[in-house]
């Protein structure tokens, strides 16, 4: 079987048209349009999906030249029981990951594709992930009959023209998607085409991506986490860098010294209210290279780098508010995709938390009459805004940089509602990448399961690693060794998320975790004092940075406590989860979690 594939290898540029032919011959679409990435072409795309139902206008007064949309109700979020990682062999996809045999699995999606865009346009989108020209940059080329995609990529994707020029001479990740819904001659169409059926497909060693049946998000957007995450950490871990679920953010501080942190949570965890925090310490400034990916590599220096490889924001909506985020919001005045959230009476749009007075009436995700006393949600758990990552009113000065920017401290976190203290610095990187490994958090609506309940979420990275997890901790070990003399980020896990016995959460978060960062910064510089524990260094109460703010008594306590009962269970908890990866677990895990259980003895 393996002979048939083609190994770790990218398409060739002289490949690109014939490819682009086979499709054509495969797909039967009525249309070919090659993308330019004009500011005209997407007007022009704009004015098609709003004469086809699916975008509608928003007030211009209000949001000029911003669109909302409904999805069709099955076609809300990601599948990840529908996304498969087809390596030569299942060991190599690993226990986290859905896997089929390749072979088999490119018959299927052929019988699949075979007239899937009759009737409809097959647009060709070349796009650069990371700056372009950079040479952590990969290109890529996405073909899809979805007008929508095509807008969407142009907000979160450098695409265009100058990427044509780069294909002439360099390789390329081939992406194919399909809304799988064709159209007969004269058949009217819906405002949102999806298919029930539904397939995700990377296949890691030729590189390629084909989406078939859904038109929502990252299933269609093949740039997102099918190349940045997934196919991506395949090609990280044969050419030595990472590619992370992770923000990058530039972080200065009174005197003027600027660090950068990356940081990984699950979906829907504050990933981007922390990118885009609003420091409430005087003299501290957060400024965003980018609120979801990092491409990390070392750089010459042994210093690790990273790069944005996107250049806009798809962000949960729900929650998003002028409280919780105000940079988000400012970066949406205008020139933004709204999907699934609610219309107000004036041409507006609305989501639950957006205010905290609700409209008196507007029309909810399914177009259907709502009130605050409607039983269902005015915008959907997972409803989501697409917006240039350049209307950002805090975009870090070198989040274009094709160099890079060099990484002080790494962040790991998830929303737990005890045992993890509020911020613990880990020993070393082995302990560190340990406690990236051991995410877990209760879920969110940007998942399909059920909300509420604890899932284990490796560096943030479940459903994204594109091959075996084991080998994955593997690779994180492996970078500390790469060259002499580096100097790597030192590591962090926080919680934002902790409960006191009432089940009110002990830290009031948002821009209070200025504070938090504020005491990693020091100690990447060398200060402030921590105190040794079982799970790591912590902040002894005074170190932290509490003044004015309001506290709840031995509020500070809780969030800084070990409790040692729990994390022995939490050690018996994390050994019978790792015993999934059986031997491709890195030894080095087991000792880790044999001194763990040695400093609670």
């Amino acid at each position: 079987m393996a002979t048939t594939l083609k190994n770790h290898s990218l398409m060739q540029p002289q490949a690109l048209e014939s490819w682009i032919q086979e499709v054509v011959a495969l797909c039967q679409p009525q249309n070919v349009h090659y993308c330019d990435g004009s500011q005209q072409e997407y007007e022009t795309l704009c004015q098609q999906l709003v004469k086809q139902g699916t975008f509608i206008p928003l007030n211009p007064q209000k949001r000029p030249r911003s669109f909302l949309c409904r999805s069709d109700p099955q076609d809300v979020a990601r599948v990840e029981d529908r996304t498969f990682i087809c390596s030569r062999t299942q060991e190599e996809a690993g226990p986290t990951n859905n896997w089929r045999d390749p072979v088999e699995m490119k018959q299927t999606l052929k019988e699949l594709f075979k007239g899937c865009m009759q009737g409809r346009t097959l647009y060709v989108i070349p796009f650069s992930m990371g700056p372009v020209g950079s040479p952590f940059s990969r290109l890529g080329v996405q073909l899809t009959d979805s007008p929508y995609v095509v807008c969407n990529m142009r907000l979160m994707t450098r695409m265009g023209q100058p990427v044509h020029e780069l294909l002439k001479q360099q390789e390329f990740v081939p992406c194919l998607h399909s809304v799988g819904l064709p159209l007969a001659p004269g058949q009217p169409d819906v405002s949102w085409p999806c298919n029930p059926t539904k397939y995700i497909v990377h296949f890691p060693e030729t590189r390629e991506i084909w989406s078939f049946g859904s038109g929502y998000g990252g299933n269609a957007l093949l740039g997102k986490k099918c190349f940045a995450l997934r196919i991506a950490s395949a090609m990280g871990r044969d050419e030595g860098w990472l590619a992370e679920h992770m923000l990058i953010m530039g972080i200065t501080n009174p005197q003027g010294e600027k660090k950068y942190f990356a940081a990984a949570f699950p979906s829907a965890c504050g990933k981007t209210n922390l990118a885009m925090l609003v420091p409430t310490l005087p003299g501290w400034k957060v400024e965003t290279v980018g609120d979801d990916i990092a491409w990390m590599h070392i750089g010459e220096d042994g210093q690790l780098y990273a790069i944005n490889p996107e250049a806009g924001f798809f962000g949960v909506a729900p929650g998003t508010s002028l409280e919780s985020n105000p940079n988000a919001m400012k970066s949406l005045n205008h020139d933004a995709i709204f999907t699934n959230v609610a219309l107000t009476e004036d041409g507006d749009v609305w989501w639950e938390g957006m205010t905290k007075t609700p409209p008196v009436r507007a029309t909810d995700w399914l177009g259907q009459p709502w009130t605050p006393a409607s039983k269902e949600k005015a915008a959907h758990p997972n409803s989501r805004f697409t917006v240039s990552a350049a209307q950002c009113p805090v975009i870090d000065p070198a989040w274009q940089d094709p160099r890079g920017v060099p990484i002080s401290a790494i962040l790991f976190g998830g929303r737990r509602a005890s045992t993890f203290p509020l911020v613990c610095e880990a020993f070393n990187w082995q302990h560190g990448t340990f406690l990236g490994a051991t995410i877990s958090s209760e879920m969110t609506a940007a998942a399909a399961g059920k909300i509420g309940q604890l899932r284990h979420d490796p560096f943030a990275m479940l459903p994204f690693c594109g091959y075996n997890m084991g080998d994955y901790f593997s690779h994180w070990l492996h970078m500390a060794k790469m060259r002499p003399g580096m100097h790597l980020p030192r590591i962090y896990a926080v919680n934002w998320f902790r409960k006191g016995e009432d089940g009110k959460y002990l830290w009031p978060g948002f821009g209070e975790n200025s504070r938090v960062l504020k005491w990693i910064f020091e100690r990447t510089s060398g200060s402030p004092q921590a105190k040794q524990t079982p799970m790591g260094y912590l902040p002894s109460e005074d170190a932290l940075d509490t003044q004015g703010l309001s506290l709840a008594p031995h509020a500070l306590a809780q969030l800084l406590e070990v409790d040692h009962a729990q994390w022995l269970n939490e050690a018996d908890e994390i050994q019978h989860y790792f015993t999934l990866f059986g031997k491709h677990l890195p030894v080095e895990f087991h000792e880790e979690i044999d001194h763990l259980r040695e400093r609670l003895k």
